[in-house]
């Protein structure tokens, strides 16, 4: 019997799309490290993604289309649940809201070669790296010159006494350039779309996966990923103001 050459390509590419949305996303692991957040070159404007998701809905992950301002199913049939005034109808509700998870690109410090990664955070780290933002003292710590760096310390619900684990952040009170390597600039220009890393469902295919979940309590969803571009060279120290230029360059494209 003649091997399905094809099947073994679509497993191949179906195993690689995994790898590599493992390793584009992080998390930061218990203890410390420090990251820099660096411009996200998709919106030069605002380096923060705020996305919408169903967790735990049939044990998937969906992206809600409401991130993008479009309708989404779940979210209608949700607040038809809500407007019946039913305690378990309120609580399954509740469960079906989409809740929202902010992203920004990053530079793990000690792993800069690896390119940029997007770590994403619930709403009690986002208020507080925005109110660094919002602090004339501090500005805009993505600045690729005069940005600082940030201690990122992971404790797990047993160390914090919790039902849950805490993230907490500590920013840098020295300002530094963020690299002064150009290899490593060429690494951030050639980041990720992070809306390539989240596969986006039309709204009927969104209410089909409802139907099927309430009649099975099952979902049947694949992730979609796209490899990032990757600057393959070899790493090379050059001046501050060198960095500065690649830079210049890089945002009045």
């Amino acid at each position: 019997m003649a091997i399905d050459l094809n099947a073994i390509r679509n497993r191949l590419n179906s195993l690689q799309t995994k790898v590599q949305k493992t390793d584009t996303l992080w998390k930061p692991n218990p203890g410390k490290q420090q990251i820099r957040l660096v411009p996200y070159v998709h919106n030069k404007e605002n380096p923060f993604i705020e996305l919408y998701f169903h967790f735990d809905f049939g044990g998937k992950t969906i992206l809600s289309p409401i991130s993008f301002g479009e309708k989404d199913p779940i979210v209608e049939f949700s607040e038809q649940l809500k407007a019946t005034k039913d305690r378990e109808d309120y609580n399954l509700s509740k469960k079906l809201t989409p809740k929202m998870r902010t992203y920004v690109p990053i530079l793990v410090r000690g792993e800069e070669s690896e390119g940029v990664k997007f770590w994403g955070f619930g709403k009690q780290v986002y208020q507080e790296i925005l109110a660094f933002f919002a602090d004339p003292d501090y500005g805009d710590l993505t600045d690729p010159m005069s940005g600082r760096d940030i201690t990122v310390e992971f404790k797990s619900a047993a160390e914090v006494g919790k039902s849950y684990p805490e993230t907490f952040i500590r920013v840098k009170p020295n300002t530094t350039p963020m690299t002064e390597d150009k290899n490593i600039v060429q690494l951030v220009k050639s980041q990720a779309d992070l809306m390539t890393i989240f596969k986006r469902h039309t709204y009927d295919e969104l209410k089909v996966m409802l139907e099927v979940w309430l009649e099975t309590g099952e979902v049947k969803e694949e992730a979609k990923a796209e490899q990032p571009a990757v600057v393959e060279s070899t790493p090379t120290t050059t001046k501050a103001s060198s960095v500065k230029e690649a830079f210049d360059d890089l945002f009045n494209d």
